[in-house]
Parts: C-alpha cells; sequence; structure tokens
C-alpha cells in the first residue's frame, strides 16, 4: 500500500513539474481508486456487523472483478499504449510499469483471499449439505 501511494504521489508531482503525462497519471489514478468504494462499503458492513452476508458476498465479488478487470485488463491495455508511444519520457514509462506491478502484487494476495474465502463457504455449504441429508434421512441431526 505504501508504494502504492509514493508511486501515486510521484506521479502527480511529475505530471505538475513537467507539465506532461498527465492524462497517463490521471487514468492510473482512476483505475487504481476506482474500487475504493467497495473497499470502504465492506469495511462499514465489517463494522456493522452484516459483512458474513449475502451483501458482503456480493460486494467482495464485484471488488474481485471490478480490480482484475480494471486494474489487470484496462491496466494491461494502457501501459501497452504507453511503452510503445514515443511521446512519454522513459521514467514515466517506468513509473508506469511499476504501478502496474504493483497491481499485480495486489491481485495476487486478492485472489488468495477469494480462494480461501470460496473454500471456506463451499465447506460450510458441504457441512450444511450433508446434515439437511442426514435429517431426510433418519428425522433428527447427529451432532457427532
Amino acid at each position: 500500500m505504501l508504494a502504492h501511494h509514493t508511486l501515486s504521489i510521484l506521479g502527480i508531482i511529475m505530471a505538475l513539474v513537467l507539465g506532461e503525462s498527465g492524462t497517463e497519471v490521471n487514468a492510473v489514478l482512476f483505475g487504481s481508486e476506482i474500487t475504493n468504494p467497495l473497499l470502504q462499503m465492506r469495511w462499514f458492513l465489517r463494522e456493522t456487523g452484516r459483512y458474513h452476508s449475502f451483501t458482503g458476498d456480493v460486494v467482495d465479488f464485484l471488488f474481485v472483478a471490478l480490480f482484475t478487470g480494471v486494474r489487470i485488463g484496462v491496466g494491461a491495455r494502457l501501459l501497452f499504449c504507453e511503452l510503445v508511444s514515443p511521446k512519454p519520457r522513459w521514467f514515466v514509462k517506468v513509473g508506469g510499469v511499476a504501478m502496474y506491478a504493483v497491481s499485480w502484487c495486489f491481485m495476487f494476495s486478492i485472489w488468495r483471499f477469494a480462494w480461501r474465502k470460496s473454500i471456506k463457504k463451499y465447506h460450510a455449504w458441504r457441512t450444511r449439505r450433508g446434515e439437511e441429508r442426514q435429517l431426510k434421512q433418519n428425522g433428527h441431526l447427529k451432532t457427532h
């Protein structure tokens, strides 16, 4: 997170000082912060005790999908355009690569989180399903 914010600040300062590459910096900042409302919603759901609900699952799904689609998908296209363009200076291109690398670091962490959450939900579903099946067979639940 520190690397993300440091690179963002340096990008803004660079664009202001040079008077160029503002479009690239704005595109990166927009893509980087587009998922922020979902992170904030996740925090509010946790604070109010509503995170472990269908709403929490929807927020997490949208966050992972938006992060993957915008920061990784659209970000790859923008980075490619920046790298092949002769106009941006070399350090602007290096900054773009650095921001994209930070996005990938976040992406691995997010996918790991999503995988663990999905496996946990799957196991809970399997347990619930097995108990329901057993209840139908003999009329009462076993506790062991």
